[in-house]
């Protein structure tokens, strides 16, 4: 069975994802397992372990694999939907979207301004990858990447100035009417540090 996105752009259906419990099956379901094999292995009641179960399968993450008849009753097997689970940002940060926070939205330099952008993209793109998926079609998408190292924030600026007009005059000669449209999106940001590891007399290097 193929892998796709799990889409999460509801409040409530994030809150089902982010429990540390329901994280954890989640994980253990990989293979498909009962209840009672999700309770033994995790050392919790099974009627625990069946409440989180069945708020991950209505939030359609957890998907029924087969039923089995044991002693007078049915045990379900469930096993975790394939494919990765995408949080809307915008869902999780949303007390962050203040009025205040909106006014940055114009100031390409604003950090601010990158988040809202990125987030907006995962939001867009698994909410299409999800219909995409249903209807067995293939979302057409690209990415460009590179690495550039800035002796300092003026060269950031031209930089950016530079990109911004070649990629108008890029998106001029392949625009067409009555095509369909692309939002591309050119972003950046310093690079992480990798993180410093202790030396034998445990100072950092």
């Amino acid at each position: 069975m193929g892998g796709g996105i799990n889409y999460l752009g509801e409040p409530d259906a994030v809150a089902v994802v982010l429990a540390p419990l329901r994280r954890q099956l989640l994980a253990s379901l990989r293979e498909p397992a009962s209840a009672t094999q999700l309770a033994a292995a995790l050392g919790l009641p099974r009627q625990k372990v069946n409440y989180h179960l069945r708020a991950l399968e209505a939030a359609g993450l957890v998907e029924l694999v087969e039923e089995r008849r044991r002693r007078g009753f049915v045990e379900r097997i469930v096993r975790a939907r394939p494919g990765a689970v995408v949080v809307d940002p915008t869902v999780v940060d949303h007390d962050r979207a203040a009025p205040e926070r909106l006014s940055l939205v114009h100031d390409q330099y604003a950090a601010e301004h990158l988040v809202e952008v990125a987030a907006a993209t995962v939001r867009d793109v698994a909410k299409m990858q999800v219909k995409a998926d249903e209807t067995g079609k293939r979302l057409l998408t690209f990415t460009a990447d590179a690495e550039v190292r800035f002796a300092s924030p003026a060269d950031v600026h031209g930089f950016t100035d530079e990109l911004t007009s070649a990629l108008r005059d890029i998106a001029a000669r392949y625009d067409t009417r009555g095509g369909r449209p692309y939002r591309v999106v050119v972003g950046g940001h310093p690079t992480p540090k990798p993180t410093e590891k202790p030396n034998e007399q445990g100072e950092n290097r």
